[in-house]
């Protein structure tokens, strides 16, 4: 393998354990990016040549390279076995059923590699140029790992463009993606849902909710709710089956709403559903100055600040929806409101709920804080893998 070269005083972060390499880190006189190609292993050297890893490297991405090991290793069948059936190991021990993000990129040390489980069925993200070099090793090892009926390459995400790489979905094991089933069936805190398959976001399920869907019931007995930017209705499902009145699902999506009323129809047939098939932003105004109030609300919107530049429109937006919902939450009522944006750290969507609590005349107790489930592990020493953050707030309309 070719080295890659660091400049002096680069080598820092890396030493704590992150795994990424900027361009602009790397000695591009002692080892030219452009001898590199796209996803081309190499042995990563310090300015003074100590050895610090192995990495793959992408000459064409602003994260040129990425750590794979502290140690001199070919990443090969024998390497991706050992950490996929250690990520493999760790959800079998977390949860009595196969359905889990299997494999959590950075937070499983295979960074571009996102693989999600749901029975006999496995999706895949491969994000990277070195993980695409690498792909028909990833399958041969899913394969004997999981023995799946379908294994579906979910490689239609933007990242995929910053890599160089097309953007397509494909079969690797199972039916072509015109033939498979519509719809995935996910056994969640006990309860079944359905989510649209192919026609889903993402991978087709929010597994780094699980916890976060359950922390509404403890309040949820004759409860009125909302859940705003719902998709497949994995809070408001969730509520309905521990008691709650009522359930309206608020979505831009007529198919994830389809999906969130079946699965509170399924799981709670007793519970009066409904569903918004609207922009979330305009109808929670419009919720509001009707007068509406709920005695549960949930936000889960989607990643407001995607990179840094876009954190003031993102803050802009994140403080507009959670000053609305606070207007629709009925006195002592829950509020839970979520951020799937890795550039929002926790800190700010708590300066944010007491912002915004603040300008509507309200109190607030804030009673749990959740994050995403185990089955996305956080890199101790990569902040960006803390990605998700939930808080349960009591709202009080007397200030």
């Amino acid at each position: 393998m070719k080295p890659l070269y660091l400049k002096r005083g680069e080598d820092k972060r890396l030493r704590t354990g992150h795994l990424w390499i900027f361009s602009n880190e790397v000695d591009v006189n002692k080892s030219p990016l452009r001898d590199f190609e796209p996803g081309e292993p190499a042995l990563v050297h310090d300015a003074a040549g100590r050895l610090l890893g192995t990495a793959y490297v992408n000459p064409a991405s602003l994260i040129c390279a990425r750590l794979l090991s502290k140690k001199a290793l070919t990443p090969d069948r024998s390497f991706l076995y050992e950490r996929l059936f250690a990520a493999l190991r760790l959800r079998e021990t977390l949860y009595s059923e196969p359905y889990y993000r299997l494999c959590f990129g950075e937070g499983d040390f295979l960074p571009g590699l996102v693989a999600d489980r749901f029975n006999d069925a496995v999706v895949v993200q491969i994000a990277t140029a070195g993980m695409e070099r690498l792909k028909e090793q990833i399958i041969d090892v899913l394969d004997e790992l999981i023995r799946p009926s379908i294994l579906l390459l979910r490689n239609d995400i933007p990242s995929r463009t910053l890599e160089g790489l097309e953007r397509h979905v494909e079969s690797a094991i199972g039916p072509a993606p015109d033939d498979l089933p519509e719809t995935l069936m996910i056994r969640e805190n006990g309860l079944t849902f359905a989510a649209p398959f192919i026609r889903g976001q993402k991978t087709g399920w929010f597994f780094d909710q699980r916890d976060n869907h359950a922390l509404t019931r403890p309040f949820a007995a004759g409860a009125r709710v909302l859940d705003a930017f719902s998709y497949a209705g994995g809070f408001g499902a969730t509520a309905a089956a521990a008691g709650a009145k009522s359930v309206t699902f608020l979505d831009a999506s007529e198919t994830a709403l389809d999906y969130a009323l079946k699965n509170a129809r399924h799981n709670a047939p007793e519970c009066a559903a409904a569903v918004l098939s609207k922009d979330a932003l305009d109808t929670l105004a419009n919720l509001r100055e009707e007068g509406a109030a709920y005695d549960i609300v949930c936000l889960d919107p989607p990643a407001f600040i995607k990179r840094k530049k876009d954190a003031e429109n993102g803050l802009a937006a994140y403080r507009r929806v959670n000053e609305l919902a606070m207007d629709l939450v009925a006195d002592r009522g829950i509020l839970v409101t979520c951020s799937c944006s890795q550039h929002l750290e926790a800190g700010e969507l708590r300066r944010i709920a007491v912002k915004a609590a603040a300008k509507r005349g309200r109190r607030i107790q804030l009673l749990r804080a959740g994050a995403q489930g185990p089955d996305h592990p956080v890199h101790p020493a990569m902040p960006e893998t803390a990605y998700l953050k939930a808080l349960v707030l009591r709202v009080f309309r007397s200030a």
